[in-house]
């Protein structure tokens, strides 16, 4: 499979990895990404794919709760100059109480619901004439609970966390989901619990450390069952890592988040968390270029 510039571009974009590391990469996996990931990882010349840099498109990530329901919401724009537009501020909300009262099932279904204004589809084309750029919803998370919800919204919209929490909302829960929310936003944690990671991702992630440890010299030539071991012991930071229940607090490294919940006599249902812009691609316009382009034009 053949691959060019654009190719190494995105790998790097990706894992983090160098140029020449993601071009060799490439050139052994046949130019599957897919898999010259994987071979950056097992070098350890990639960083962990939570870590690795994103395209960002412009807009905004926010929360909104009435009582027990709530929802996350991401509408997306052109330019983080209308991002920061109150009216365009004002569509996440509005959007958000149709949604807890219609309860549409995605957001093909959402655009059919009815505001004040019309369809969901129709509110955003009037938002659309008087901003002036494209404006979608991209995605939404509606949570109702029998316990209660807390969020947080982190630099104007650029990353936000829902958490619904079980248990009396009692000052101390307050704070400790507060708390929680700040810690799913630093530690963007996959999965709630380790028994919620897929047996796949285990399995894959196995033959990663598998692979790194054979590829470091001074580890590859340790017995089949020593490096078992070593898998088992780094599987365990993989399971701090992308599992919450499994992680210390960010404010005090000497205090679990499961203690944490124990003291306020409080559980997390779920939760969810949403990066402005996450792995949308972004336009990028080279001015030469595009001066080109229209001198060319303009001499036809």
């Amino acid at each position: 499979m053949a691959f060019g510039a654009l190719e190494v571009k995105a790998l790097r974009e990706k894992t983090g990895a160098g140029i020449m590391d993601c071009k060799k990469a490439l050139a052994d996996a046949d130019g599957d990404m897919d898999k010259a990931a994987d071979l950056l990882r097992e070098r350890g010349v990639a960083k962990a794919d939570k870590k690795a840099s994103r395209i960002a498109a412009e807009g905004v990530v926010s929360c909104y709760i009435d009582g027990k329901k709530g929802v996350l919401i991401e509408v997306n724009c052109e330019s983080d100059f209308v991002a920061k537009n109150p009216q365009f501020v004002e569509i996440g909300e509005t959007v958000s109480k149709t949604i807890l009262a219609d309860k549409p099932a995605d957001v093909d279904a959402l655009l059919a619901c009815k505001t004040a204004e019309g369809s969901v589809e129709e509110y955003l084309k009037s938002k659309i004439a008087i901003i002036g750029e494209k404006i979608a919803v991209r995605r939404y998370e509606a949570y109702e609970t029998e316990g209660f919800l807390s969020s947080y919204i982190h630099m104007g919209g650029k990353l936000g966390v829902i958490i619904d929490m079980a248990g009396e909302e009692t000052d101390a829960a307050k704070e400790v989901a507060h708390e929680l929310t700040l810690q799913i936003a630093f530690t963007k944690p996959a999965y709630l619990r380790k028994e919620d990671v897929p047996a796949e991702v285990v399995e894959k992630e196995k033959e990663v450390l598998i692979a790194q440890i054979k590829n470091d010299p001074k580890l590859s030539n340790k017995p089949d069952a020593i490096i078992e071991k070593m898998v088992v012991g780094r599987l365990g930071k993989f399971y701090v890592e992308n599992c919450l229940l499994e992680q210390v607090s960010i404010k005090d490294d000497s205090v679990k988040v499961v203690d944490m919940l124990k003291k306020a006599n409080v559980s997390i249902n779920k939760y969810a968390f949403f990066i402005m812009g996450e792995g949308i691609e972004k336009k990028s316009e080279d001015l030469s270029e595009e001066v080109a382009k229209q001198v060319a034009a303009a001499q036809k």
